[in-house]
């Protein structure tokens, strides 16, 4: 399982590091080869936020979700933040599980975001505090990222965002760190106002970790895939790993995982989902690398 110098690490020296597992260097290497014979007009990004763009930990401490900072918003009354804790009580524990059957957590995680919708509608919320709040937030994004965005605007790759987050936090944190560029695309929920007050999400179909797939296969969706057959997908859960499933006329997708929480647990499976995996690695190095030898 672990990877050969020999053989990966001639070609990207970070590859190298005890973090960084590949399940399959032969089929690894033949896929950024891929990715450089078709350049960059046929490469795009699709990656999760959460705990993905963002960092798993600062010096241990957990980095918050953009639910968990849209929670710390004070507008929002001490009777939602309750209840919202008791659904995160509840699921996320579910979420990491590594023993649960899939199936049982998609339906969990499905329940949840259902849940988390109801408990917005009817609040009053001035979404200009958004923006502050994602000002309280530094160094949340993974070392590297904003040198990573920059890197794929300058070169036109477009960098798909799915998460299972709250999309307006989402924005407000990547505008805070100066990585809202053009080429980005967030498809998450978003806050749905009726008047000056919250009525739940405006998509249709609540985005959680394991429906990301069935979002991507829909008409709007679709459209941002179109000619770029090529993808470089980032996650850190397993359900992320199946974000491209089902798209058609893909021909190299190379996928990245981040793992933190329940390692010795999670890692067989991780490495059964993503064709490397990174163990408590809170940088962009890996993805700039690949980047660095496409370009």
């Amino acid at each position: 399982m672990r990877t050969p110098s020999w053989l990966v690490g001639r070609f990207f020296a970070v590859l190298k590091s005890k973090h960084v597992y590949v399940r399959d260097e032969v089929t690894v290497l033949k896929t950024i080869n891929a990715f450089r014979q078709g350049g960059v007009n046929n490469l795009q990004i699709v990656t999760d936020f959460d705990l993905t763009i963002t960092k798993q930990h600062i010096d241990g401490r957990h980095v918050l979700s953009s639910f968990g900072m849209f929670r710390k918003c004070k507008q929002l009354p001490q009777q939602y933040l309750d209840k919202a804790k008791d659904l995160y009580d509840k699921y996320r524990p579910i979420e990491i599980d590594p023993e649960m059957p899939v199936n049982k957590k998609a339906n969990a995680m499905r329940d949840w975001m259902n849940a988390a919708q109801n408990l917005l509608k009817g609040i009053e919320f001035d979404p200009h505090e958004l923006e502050e709040v994602a000002q309280t937030f530094d160094n949340i994004l993974r070392d590297g990222t904003e040198e990573f965005f920059e890197k794929l605007y300058n070169v036109e790759v477009p960098v798909i965002i799915f998460s299972a987050g709250l999309g307006d936090i989402v924005e407000a944190v990547l505008r805070y760190h100066n990585a809202l560029f053009d080429n980005v695309k967030i498809f998450s929920n978003f806050l749905k106002y009726n008047g000056n007050q919250l009525d739940g999400f405006k998509n249709d179909m609540p985005i959680h970790v394991y429906n990301k797939n069935e979002c991507a296969m829909e008409k709007n969706y679709l459209k941002v895939f179109q000619k770029r057959p090529n993808i470089l997908l980032m996650g850190d859960t397993i359900g992320d790993a199946n974000m491209v499933d089902g798209i058609e006329d893909t021909k190299a997708v190379l996928k990245i995982g981040f793992l933190y929480e329940h390692v010795e647990a999670s890692l067989n499976s991780y490495m059964e989902n993503f064709d490397i995996v990174l163990v408590d690695d809170q940088t962009m190095q890996v993805p700039i690398e690949i980047l660095q030898n496409i370009l």
